[in-house]
């Protein structure tokens, strides 16, 4: 697979996720709350991720050496959950804002693992990241006054746990390959959504009645591909970059919110998505560059 590969692959799978928040939003106008959707989301992908794996490898899986994808399932599940309990305490735009912290967050991640300060490239991306999540995030008129310190705390700690799921995803295991542990990691998640969200929706009816729609939906956009997505591209670019890159989950999570909730798109908010997306590709676009500097300097010689 050609190197310019694997960063699409991280984007593909955290544009992924951009759409989770409005399929949740539709079931929750359907009848369904929060917890149920959600719960659905990891039952169903894991139920996906089982058929894959029986359809593609038809053998038991291994277990040795998967501590990285039982961190990853448990980040990826607690990531959901306090999200979830993030947006109970303020507005969804809030929250979002709060969880894209995850930016600097990983990139702070890998340079401690590494032993090394931020890129000058990477820092220029995290302020335009910033900055354009505040404005595409609709943040400019919102009074964040009345808005208790639990919503903070969850919101930090959906930023701080993403964070590490990205990172777990950096580890590869020896000898297992991307089928093995997307079957892994949404097995581990599935057992501790069990504990957190509404594992009744195996009984009481929930999924006959509907809800079954949205799991398959949010199962294969929520877990199916960007586990399987990250699970390639992320050991190639490394978590600190593939931090930056998950950025394009705000622009989708907005423009799908526009497309099927109905939901207006403000000019500030427009500028704010370009600004996310040119924060993006502003390493991409400097090492471009030296690469080609490099190149007319060998040519010169």
């Amino acid at each position: 697979m050609k190197l310019w590969m694997y960063p699409l692959l991280v984007v593909f799978g955290a544009a992924s996720y951009g759409i989770l928040s409005t399929i949740i939003k539709l079931a929750i106008q359907d009848g369904f709350t929060a917890s149920e959707a959600v719960t659905s989301q990891y039952y169903t992908g894991f139920l996906l991720a089982l058929i894959i794996f029986i359809l593609v490898k038809r053998g038991v899986p291994t277990l040795r050496g998967s501590f990285p994808v039982l961190i990853a399932g448990l980040f990826t599940a607690i990531t959901g959950t306090v999200y979830g309990k993030a947006v109970e305490y303020m507005p969804a735009s809030l929250a979002v804002v709060l969880l894209f912290q995850f930016t600097w967050i990983g990139m702070l991640y890998e340079c401690i693992g590494a032993k090394r300060l931020p890129k000058q490239s990477e820092v220029v991306s995290l302020v335009f990241l910033f900055g354009g999540t505040i404005l595409a995030a609709g943040l400019i008129d919102v009074d964040v006054s009345g808005i208790p310190w639990q919503g903070w705390a969850w919101g930090l700690a959906a930023a701080f746990s993403f964070a590490a799921f990205v990172t777990a995803n950096q580890k590869p295991v020896p000898g297992m390959d991307v089928v093995t542990r997307l079957f892994l990691m949404s097995f581990y998640a599935a057992i501790v959504i069990t504990f957190f969200q509404s594992p009744e929706i195996l009984w009481n009816g929930m999924l006959g009645d509907g809800l079954w729609i949205y799991g398959a939906i949010l199962g294969v956009f929520g877990i199916v591909l960007p586990i399987f997505l990250f699970s390639i591209g992320v050991p190639k670019v490394g978590a600190g970059m593939s931090s930056i890159l998950s950025a394009v989950e705000l622009p989708v999570a907005i423009i799908a919110s526009m497309l099927l909730l109905g939901e207006r798109l403000t000019l500030l908010q427009f500028l704010g998505i370009f600004l996310v997306l040119f924060g993006m590709t502003w390493p991409a676009m400097l090492q471009r560059f030296a690469i080609k500097r490099r190149l007319r300097l060998r040519q010169a010689e």
